[in-house]
């Protein structure tokens, strides 16, 4: 009896709570009906929604160096000559993404022969890093369909993934989240036809909660990683022109990572520790209920001297729909959800008194905080629904199962 086809999903590290966006992705493909194979590279592992996350077992890449790589070196010398001419040639963006390469490959020559007993109809990469070298190389070694994201992490980061160009022409289709994504991969040589641009979405839309009338003192949220290209040196030099300038209010920043000691110690010489509070990363449940202690959510994000930005951060269509107002600065893709006086308010980081004017607004103009909300709630209804997207996403799929990718259809 012969097995429904499958799709071998492949992840750095699944799950992870930092990345509740992709278990939402698995959750909608599910639901969907499609039948999914879960492996994860790095970290994670167990079990996720019913389904085993089989965690790459490190210790299989030593016997792939002792006996596989010369044994394939006989078996398959263009590709052992082509992975040694790419790491030879050129140098690796960092050592990181080098290591993730490596990562990506060493899974492959391990789990190909697993493939092959049952194979998958179509190896998908969630990052365009370990993810995407892993499905290239099963593509390469035994012709298996693959496709992959392509995210801001994997484009910017250092000038983007070391074999991201060679990954991606392979490719049956890239998935990006953002415009942005899509755009800059074009300008890098990605066959238009290629490339899909599917949001992320909620799996359930919350109560958009009331306006609060008396936004005295204003309540104002940070849900972010601790990490440069959050910009939250800046946010804070903002808080400081918000109590110079005598507008009262609470922050409170939601989320932890390597310059929490820095950004604390950032608090207390700008005399902010009655208004700026840091309470760690939170779960899910409690993340919404910040979100429904708030006011408004603020987002200054910037480009990192590595290059890293974000894409549209998944907070930020999450404070859209729970009714919070937010406030962003105009990088990456942040702008393709919030339009200026539209859906929510944009200003540059480094003009703390345009933030200072923006929050002022939002805390006095009822008639302004009330039309930027439900104008919030509607672009996410339309763009940001997960049913909708996967749905889009699993179209996808299925045509590359079927007979290849055609994205007119």
């Amino acid at each position: 009896m012969s097995r429904s086809p499958y799709i071998a999903l492949l992840f750095t590290t699944f799950p992870k709570v930092s990345e509740t966006f992709l278990q939402r992705d698995v959750m909608a493909l599910q639901a969907q009906g499609l039948r999914l194979k879960l492996y994860s590279l790095w970290g994670g592992g167990g079990e996720f929604s019913g389904m085993t996350v089989q965690r790459f077992p490190k210790w299989r890449l030593l016997p792939l160096i002792i006996f596989t790589i010369p044994w394939n070196c006989l078996r398959r010398p263009q590709i052992v000559r082509d992975l040694f001419v790419g790491v030879f040639t050129r140098r690796a963006p960092s050592w990181l993404n080098f290591w993730e390469n490596m990562l990506g490959a060493g899974f492959a020559g391990c789990y190909y022969r697993q493939f092959r007993q049952d194979p998958p109809a179509l190896v998908h990469g969630a990052w365009a890093g370990a993810p995407a070298t892993a499905g290239w190389l099963l593509g390469r070694i035994a012709g298996w369909r693959y496709s992959t994201g392509a995210h801001a992490y994997d484009i910017y980061e250092h000038g983007g993934d070391w074999w991201l160009q060679e990954k991606l022409q392979h490719a049956q289709f890239i998935h990006t989240s953002t415009e942005m994504g899509r755009r800059e991969l074009i300008a890098r040589g990605i066959s238009t036809n290629k490339i899909v641009c599917i949001r992320r979405g909620l799996e359930a839309f919350p109560p958009c909660k009331p306006l609060r009338l008396n936004r005295r003192p204003l309540r104002l949220l940070c849900i972010a990683r601790l990490v440069p290209k959050k910009g939250l040196f800046h946010q804070l030099k903002i808080y400081a022109a918000l109590k110079e300038a005598g507008l009262v209010f609470e922050a409170r920043v939601v989320g932890d990572g390597p310059l929490r000691p820095s950004l604390e110690a950032a608090v207390r010489e700008l005399n902010l520790g009655a208004e700026v509070k840091f309470i760690g990363h939170q779960l899910s449940a409690a993340v919404w209920s910040e979100l429904a202690w708030a006011d408004g959510l603020l987002h200054t994000g910037i480009i990192a001297s590595s290059g890293d930005r974000d894409g549209l951060p998944n907070v930020i269509p999450e404070a859209m729909a729970a009714g919070v107002l937010v406030v962003t600065s105009p990088v990456s893709a942040t702008t393709e959800a919030i339009h200026h006086e539209l859906t929510g308010l944009v200003a540059a980081v480094d003009a703390p008194l345009v933030w200072v004017n923006a929050l002022r607004r939002l805390s006095e103009d009822d008639e302004l905080a009330e039309r930027l909300r439900v104008a919030a709630r509607q672009w996410v209804e339309e763009h940001y629904d997960a049913h909708k997207n996967t749905a889009k996403l699993m179209q996808c799929f299925q045509r590359v199962m079927s007979d290849g990718f055609n994205p007119h259809e």
